[in-house]
C-alpha cells in the first residue's frame, strides 16, 4: 500500500472511531487556547485544565496578562514544568498582541510564531481549533511517534515530519489529523506496549509490534 493510500484509509477509520475530535485542553476563545497550549509543553492536558482556569481568573483579558508581574505568572502555572520560560513567554505573547495586533490573537501562521514561545506546532492548534484554518499540522511526541510507525515517515524532526504529513492528507483535514493521532496514539498506540492485538490500523501498519 502506497503511503497516501494508508494514510487515507487511516482517516477513514480514525473518522469513525472520532467523529467530532476536538482538542483535550478546556477553552473559550483563541487567546485561551493559545495559553492552554503553551502550558502543555511536556505537561499532561489533565494539569493545564486545573490551571487555566486559576490563570484566567487572575488575569481574564490579553491586556492582563501583558500588564501581570511575570513572579506572579510563575506561581501560578508552577505546577505544569518549565513554569520560568512558560511564564515569560506568555507575558511576551500578550505584550507583542496587544502592541502589535490590536489585543487580538493573529490568525496567519506567519503572524503567531512571531508571539513567544510559539512555534509551528502551537500556532498550526490555534489556527485549525480557533479559527478554522489549515496552514500546517501540528506534530507532537503522539503525532510523530504514529507518523513513523505507520510507516508515513521516516524522519524525526518535527518540521520534516509535518512537511512529509502534509502532502498525504487533504488541507481541510490537517486539523483533524492531530486530533486522530493524539488520541489513538493516548489509547491504542502509547510508546510502551502498543495494543496492537486490539488496533484497528493493525492490518496496515508497516511496523506493528515495533516500540
Amino acid at each position: 500500500m502506497k503511503k497516501k493510500e494508508r494514510a487515507a484509509e487511516i482517516m477513514n477509520r480514525l473518522s469513525k472511531r472520532y467523529p467530532a475530535p476536538e482538542p483535550a485542553l478546556t477553552w473559550s476563545n483563541p487567546w485561551e487556547l493559545l495559553v492552554a497550549t503553551a502550558l502543555s509543553a511536556q505537561c499532561t492536558d489533565e494539569r493545564v485544565n486545573l490551571v487555566t482556569p486559576v490563570f484566567f481568573e487572575r488575569w481574564p483579558e490579553i491586556r492582563d496578562a501583558a500588564e501581570a508581574d511575570v513572579a506572579e505568572i510563575e506561581e501560578v502555572v508552577r505546577s505544569t514544568g518549565f513554569f520560568r520560560n512558560k511564564a515569560k513567554n506568555i507575558k511576551a505573547a500578550a505584550t507583542r498582541i496587544m502592541g502589535e495586533y490590536g489585543g487580538e490573537v493573529p490568525r496567519t501562521m506567519a503572524e503567531l510564531i512571531t508571539l513567544g514561545g510559539v512555534a509551528r506546532k502551537t500556532a498550526s492548534i490555534v489556527l485549525a481549533n480557533a479559527f478554522g484554518v489549515n496552514e500546517g499540522i501540528a506534530v507532537d511526541t503522539h503525532v510523530k511517534r504514529l507518523a513513523f510507525r505507520m510507516g508515513l515517515t521516516a524522519n524525526t524532526d518535527p518540521l520534516r515530519i509535518e512537511k512529509d504529513l502534509m502532502p498525504l492528507f487533504p488541507q481541510d483535514k490537517w486539523g483533524e489529523v492531530n486530533h486522530y493521532l493524539v488520541f489513538f496514539g493516548r489509547e491504542v498506540c502509547p510508546a510502551r506496549k502498543p495494543k496492537c492485538g486490539e488496533c484497528e490500523l493493525a492490518d496496515i501498519c508497516p511496523k506493528k509490534g515495533v516500540q
